[in-house]
């Protein structure tokens, strides 16, 4: 098994500063062999670190290296500066999406036609609605407009899907990960949870006005990360990271009052 970069004899190569990233992605996509090149030996740990996750599935992990390598080339010929991100934060999807294609493709399970066409109609549906509502749509959304069940969009997307976690990393740079439960919304009809069953103005009028308005975004308005940082002109890190402080913060108050009784 492999543990380690260097047990697949690849050379080591010092890691870039954003500056120098920045340099060689022009050069790289001017045709600079050279730079594509050095970019593609200096990002060779950022694949290996992601091919990880993949391990157990049956593949040899140099195998889904060379597929991660292919990602990587595409997130160097593709990459747009205008939208302001770091290399990495672009190319770690990049290098996913091409990691899943392939395992798509090659799934030993025999996934029913039937699935395979229903996730089109969803692929479809998801497109269209994308662009009438200018955000993603929500699964019942999707359901509604193409005239099924939200529990058969569920099950058509996870059966053309490769497996994954909700706690796997979506992209990562110098701070906190997005994690693909960071994305979920919540059905407040059919999910009544612990955050309904607290007196929750006290508890909330508690927390710094910021926390504050978080919270009720993404718990009571079922409001993504994406789009509440959106609505306060923050990135989706940061959000990330004060609903993570705010849920501390709050557990916290809880803790306290529990131990005053």
């Amino acid at each position: 098994m492999i543990q380690r970069l260097s047990d697949m004899n690849l050379p080591r190569f010092p890691l870039l500063s954003e500056t120098e990233m920045m340099e060689l992605l022009h050069k790289a996509q001017k045709n600079d062999i050279d730079a594509r090149e050095r970019l593609v030996n200096c990002n060779l740990k950022l694949i290996f670190n992601l091919i990880q996750r993949f391990a157990h599935r049956g593949y040899e992990l140099e195998d889904l290296f060379q597929i991660g390598t292919i990602g990587l080339i595409k997130a160097i010929d593709k990459f747009d500066f205008s939208y302001g991100v770091k290399f990495s934060t672009y190319a770690v999807p990049m290098i996913i999406g091409e990691i899943r294609r392939f395992l798509r493709d090659d799934h030993p399970i025999k996934v029913p036609r039937s699935y395979k066409e229903l996730a089109y109609k969803i692929n479809r549906s998801r497109e269209k609605l994308s662009i009438d509502l200018t955000r993603d749509p929500t699964v019942n959304e999707i359901a509604a407009d193409i005239g099924v069940e939200s529990e058969d969009v569920v099950v058509a997307l996870e059966a053309v899907q490769s497996l994954s976690s909700i706690h796997d990393t979506l992209y990562q740079d110098d701070s906190d990960p997005i994690y693909v439960l960071d994305q979920l919304c919540i059905d407040k009809e059919n999910n009544p949870g612990w955050f309904e069953k607290i007196a929750l103005n006290e508890v909330l009028d508690k927390l710094p006005i910021r926390e504050k308005d978080v919270l009720m975004l993404r718990f009571f308005e079922d409001k993504t990360q994406s789009e509440i940082a959106k609505a306060m002109n923050l990135s989706q890190v940061q959000i990330s990271r004060i609903e993570r402080a705010a849920l501390h913060r709050l557990r916290q108050i809880l803790n306290d009052e529990t131990s005053e009784k």
